[in-house]
């Protein structure tokens, strides 16, 4: 393991890359990175970036943001075969008749969608500031939000604001159920309840804090509570322990796995960096027009 990293580091000073990782990689993955953070955290890391060579530890909706916001860096997956089901729930076709139903729609996308839906954006959005990105286009008439539903019912509960919405959603997500917050309350009755806002109905209604796993880190900083059940990917309690060691977070469901975001490892982050196979290119009608629902977006925020 050791030699690994050791390669790792040396690969990365020659080829003038950074590592970036999603807060539900595996351990060793976060540890090797240079910044692990959520989508929004990591679209602010890579439109900052000055790396000739990206490695992207994540899904690839991920790295097609990073490509996107980086055009003269080579973006690099780590594994390409990691999706996102939900991303993969809407397609640029579906999104233009959905549209075409609304003209006068504002369109609002989640940032866990592709390159050619992002190109079909008024503004992109994250878990963390679809709020913000909602509000911002309180004007408008109608609005288009997509792809996660779930997402949307949290974002239509707190803007007051009837949206359209698209029938995603994330598989992981779902598998915390209500019955799952109340027995890990059962065990920890001074836990605070942290979920994210792709859950079902039922489990945002029980938390105490509904936010994005950047959120969630936020939080744990601040508050003077010494126990949080996370209701996330499980990766994300790693996170939380190893920046907050004299706190306790426990999974709200062990069983919600992204077996997507679990396939890159290290022997794959060095082989992305020996060979920079894997690059993700995105033809230029499409990057300019998805980059601009993403500094939109950015604008926002």
């Amino acid at each position: 393991m050791d030699t690994i990293k050791q390669k790792i580091e040396e690969l990365k000073r020659a080829r003038g890359a950074v590592i970036l990782a999603h807060n539900y990689q595996i351990p060793e993955v976060q540890e090797i990175a240079d910044h692990c953070g959520d989508s929004l955290e990591l679209a602010r890391i890579a439109a900052g970036s000055s790396a000739k060579v990206i490695i992207f530890c994540g899904v690839d909706f991920m790295a097609e943001t990073a490509a996107i916001l980086c055009p003269k860096a080579k973006v690099v997956m780590a594994d390409h075969t990691a999706t996102c089901p939900m991303a993969n729930m809407l397609n640029a076709s579906q999104l233009r008749d959905l549209k075409a139903q609304h003209p006068r729609a504002a369109v609002i996308g989640y940032v866990n969608s592709s390159a050619e839906v992002k190109a079909e954006l008024d503004a992109c959005c994250t878990s963390s500031n679809a709020v913000a990105v909602v509000r911002a286009h309180n004007k408008a008439p109608e609005i288009i939000f997509v792809p996660d539903k779930y997402l949307a019912d949290y974002v239509s509960r707190q803007t007051g604001r009837d949206l359209i919405v698209w029938n995603g959603f994330c598989p992981v997500h779902m598998k915390i159920l209500p019955e799952d917050i109340v027995s890990q309350k059962r065990l920890h009755p001074e836990a605070k309840v942290l979920v994210h806002p792709e859950c079902l109905p039922g489990v945002v209604a029980m938390a105490d804090e509904v936010v994005s796993t950047s959120g969630m880190a936020a939080f744990a900083r601040k508050t003077p509570a010494k126990e949080m059940i996370i209701a996330t990917e499980e990766g994300m309690v790693y996170r939380l322990q190893q920046d907050f060691p004299g706190k306790r977070f426990y999974a709200a469901a062990g069983r919600a796995v992204c077996q997507n975001m679990k396939k890159v490892n290290l022997a794959k982050v060095l082989r992305a960096l020996e060979t920079l196979n894997e690059q993700v290119r995105i033809e230029d009608s499409i990057r300019v027009r998805a980059r601009a629902a993403i500094d939109r977006m950015l604008e926002i925020t």
